[in-house]
């Protein structure tokens, strides 16, 4: 920061900390929960009173019902049974998570404090790609799951048919691929920046790379760790694309988004269900953010600054 801009930057520091910004600030939380909060008002109003009239006319016929949940959670197969689509959603979001945060952190440590050749390049080539957009490699990804791979007509890795427990690893093993790019760069971002120091005097007293990644990585990573876990699992849970392609054809694997996308009904006009449905599909994102939300800023502002 040059000299000339240093009076321009504190300005504008002061005027949003100032009770301008703090107005500002409430004004934009205000609108930004407005159509949440008309979405919870629409999930307890009574189905006629949603498609005839809008959320805002609560204040005047405040009229409450719990049918609307009641029908999605433990309805019949039209209009709902959400309740058994929480264990699919938990099934593919949880290790899915494992997967990336294990695997982001161990290949954070390796290319961060590992010198091998091509190290730089590599560590390149992963930032690079979360530029290329999923949707390019969702038709390939899916024929290898289907069809396998044949190289000069050798089959060399056989189509997967996988039933029971397994017939969720291809959704595990898509979301994998898809979140260790961003996972991998921000643990590398956090593991570069521990003291150098304290890896030499780890090194200097017998330590292997094992030892080191245990006992001194690890413990000092956690909020990262928390982090990139609370990113993972908000974004496999919220997931629609992915698991419309890889899950979305079989009841048993299917998660709660998909089955959201189809309460609407054939003609779009079960609005009631998807009011409730929505909030339904709410809950366990909201407890999990706020369950870990010190850890979550605590990552957040532990790569911001370094030194």
């Amino acid at each position: 920061m040059t000299p000339a801009t240093t009076p321009a930057v504190r300005r504008v520091g002061q005027r949003l900390s100032g009770h301008a910004g703090s107005v500002a600030a409430l004004v934009l939380a205000v609108l930004w929960t407005v159509p949440t909060a008309g979405l919870l008002i629409s999930s307890l109003r009574p189905e006629e009173h949603i498609k005839t009239s809008g959320w805002w006319t609560f204040l005047s016929q405040p009229e409450v019902t719990l049918r609307n949940y009641d029908e999605v959670l433990f309805g019949d197969a039209t209009s709902g049974q959400l309740a058994s689509y929480f264990v699919n959603s938990f099934t593919i979001a949880v290790p899915t998570m494992v997967f990336v945060v294990g695997i982001a952190a161990l290949s954070a440590y390796g290319l961060a404090w590992m010198r091998f050749p091509g190290r730089d390049w590599l560590f390149v080539g992963i930032f690079a790609l979360q530029i290329v957009p999923l949707q390019m490699s969702l038709v390939p990804l899916l024929q290898v799951f289907s069809e396998g791979i044949s190289v000069g007509g050798v089959q060399v890795m056989p189509a997967w048919e996988l039933s029971g427990a397994f017939q969720f690893t291809t959704v595990w093993l898509a979301h994998t691929i898809f979140g260790l790019p961003l996972g991998i760069f921000l643990m590398h971002n956090f593991v570069s920046q521990l003291p150098r120091t304290l890896i030499e005097a780890a090194r200097a007293d017998g330590a292997g790379h094992g030892a080191i990644f245990r006992r001194i990585v690890l413990p000092l990573t956690v909020p990262a760790l928390v982090s990139l876990a609370i990113f993972q699992f908000l974004w496999v849970w919220n997931d629609l694309l992915v698991a419309l392609i890889f899950a979305g054809g079989s009841v048993e694997v299917a998660p709660l988004t998909v089955r959201l996308a189809e309460l609407a009904g054939t003609r779009g006009d079960e609005w009631q269900r998807l009011t409730a449905g929505a909030f339904v599909s709410m809950i366990v994102p909201l407890l999990v953010f706020f369950a870990l939300q010190r850890y979550f800023v605590r990552g957040l502002l532990a790569g911001s600054v370094k030194g």
